[in-house]
């Protein structure tokens, strides 16, 4: 058991290190894409294809969904355990390196960071179009009538929201049950992202994955909160941090999501500017509360920031994830 535990310390590390230095590799196949594209195929089997959308009564949307969200944990936690415990009844070598390639590809660290960039080089560029397409990578708002002070809010509203759901929370499952854990919380956040809106085709569909999604991240939300607060203190100059603490204590809650705004009140509070607001979704505007204060107006290197403190808090949490699986060790 010692032997296991010593090597998912060493996979857990070694996918974070590659993953910073890598980040997704767009031209190999990637797990998460293979999850996504289930999704898809079985949304169209449940309820036809975006535009020709079966008629169904919502209790069977709701059972539908309810079916997708389980063939989709069953196949990704079957084939996942698979792999990993013939890989280390193999050889312990190669049952670390398949694992510390899964976690590798379960974080997102540096492509998140990448893709926000993107948005930064665009505006830097004064190419607004360029920015707007850059944001529509990376949110689900509509983004063609945004300008530049939108675009850049809602890129740094997204590397905050991400920090919890895209990092933290998925390094927190895969710390506690190796790449298994982390893949089925990937798979379930990946359903939210996909079927979890609140219009008339997911409503009921994606109730199921959109709920489960709220429970897995209860805790992560709230845990990569402080972590976040926690590496505020630690890098100092550019972050406010007894502004972090006060504004995420006062707005944590000012979202639908019992979760979603905790990271993003952290990094408001922390930058000192205001985030949130009201959206367009599929044409329509969503009235949504105002997350931090106004102190100053967001600035395009607002975006270089936010990212800054995504990645010491991805290095603050890996750290503290290694320490308490070395205090696991210590005591078996």
């Amino acid at each position: 058991m010692k032997q296991i535990v010593t090597g998912h310390m060493l996979a857990l590390i070694l996918g974070y290190i590659m993953d910073i230095i890598f980040g997704d590799p767009y031209s190999l196949p990637h797990p998460i894409r293979t999850i996504g594209n289930l999704i898809s195929l079985f949304e169209k089997k449940f309820i036809g294809d975006k535009n020709n959308t079966k008629i169904l009564s919502d209790n069977s949307k709701k059972k539908r969904g309810t079916c997708l969200v389980i063939i989709m944990l069953a196949i990704v936690g079957l084939t996942t355990s698979f792999l990993i415990i013939f890989s280390y009844k193999l050889h312990m070598i190669l049952g670390i390196f398949v694992e510390a390639i899964l976690t590798y590809y379960i974080l997102a660290i540096k492509c998140l960071k990448d893709e926000s960039m993107k948005v930064y080089y665009a505006i830097e560029d004064d190419d607004i179009d360029k920015a707007r397409y850059a944001v529509s990578m990376i949110v689900g708002r509509d983004t063609d009538k945004l300008d530049y002070e939108g675009i850049t809010k809602a890129a740094v509203e997204t590397v905050a929201e991400n920090t919890s759901d895209g990092i933290i929370a998925p390094m927190l499952y895969t710390a506690i049950g190796g790449p298994i854990l982390g893949l089925l919380y990937k798979t379930v956040n990946t359903m939210d992202s996909m079927v979890g809106y609140k219009n008339e085709r997911y409503l009921y569909f994606g109730r199921a994955a959109a709920r489960l999604d709220d429970v897995l991240n209860y805790l992560p939300a709230r845990i990569s909160a402080y972590l976040m607060i926690i590496s505020c203190a630690i890098l100092c100059d550019d972050f406010n941090t007894n502004n972090a603490y006060k504004i995420y204590k006062r707005d944590k809650r000012k979202h639908s999501s019992p979760n979603s705004a905790h990271t993003e009140a952290v990094c408001a509070g922390a930058l000192s500017i205001r985030l949130a607001g009201n959206a367009s979704y599929f044409g329509k505007i969503y009235e949504k509360p105002y997350i931090g204060d106004d102190i100053r107006p967001i600035e395009n290197s607002d975006i270089k920031k936010a990212n800054k403190l995504l990645y010491m808090t991805s290095f603050v949490s890996i750290i503290v994830c290694e320490l308490l699986l070395s205090i696991l060790l210590c005591i078996m």
